[in-house]
C-alpha cells in the first residue's frame, strides 16, 4: 500500500531536517522564522502503473532563506542549490530516497522560483525545490 501524504511529507521533513540550522516542517508554518523549509503537495497521480502500482506525488519544497536584502541570505542560497555539500538540499533529500521505507524512490528534479516573499511587510528571499515521489 503506497505512503499517505501526510507520511511523505513528515519524510521530507525529517531529510531536511538533516541539515544543520534550517527549521524545518512537515507543513506551513504559521510563523516565519528563516532559515525554513517544508513541503507542500501538488500532486497526486494514481494509476501510474497497472493496478494502481505507482502511485507519484508531486511536492514543492519550500525553502525561506532570510531577508531579502541580506547578502548572507545569498550566500546561503547557494548552498541550497548545491548539488552536494552540506547544505545541498537536494542531497540532504536524495540522502534517503526510500525516506525510512517509506516510499519507493525520489527524486529532487529542480530547483526554481528564487523570489521574494512578504510576511508583515518584511521581504525575504525564498526557493522552491521539486520533488517527485514514487509511493
Amino acid at each position: 500500500m503506497p505512503a499517505t501524504v501526510s507520511e511523505v511529507a513528515e519524510g521530507l521533513r525529517q531529510r531536511l531536517a538533516t541539515i544543520n540550522g534550517l527549521r524545518t516542517f512537515a507543513y506551513q508554518p504559521e510563523q516565519v522564522n528563516p532559515p525554513v523549509a517544508f513541503p507542500i503537495l501538488d500532486s497526486i497521480e494514481y494509476h501510474r502503473a497497472f493496478g494502481g502500482g505507482d502511485v507519484q506525488m508531486r511536492f514543492t519544497v519550500i525553502v525561506i532563506v532570510g531577508r531579502y536584502l541580506d547578502r548572507v541570505a545569498h550566500a546561503n542560497l547557494d548552498g541550497y542549490l548545491s548539488y552536494d555539500g552540506a547544505t545541498s538540499l537536494r542531497q540532504a533529500v536524495e540522502g534517503d530516497t526510500q525516506l525510512n521505507n517509506r516510499v519507493r524512490t525520489l527524486v529532487i528534479d529542480s530547483g526554481m522560483s528564487i523570489s521574494s516573499l512578504t510576511v508583515a511587510e518584511a521581504e525575504f528571499l525564498q526557493v522552491s525545490f521539486s520533488v517527485i515521489v514514487h509511493a
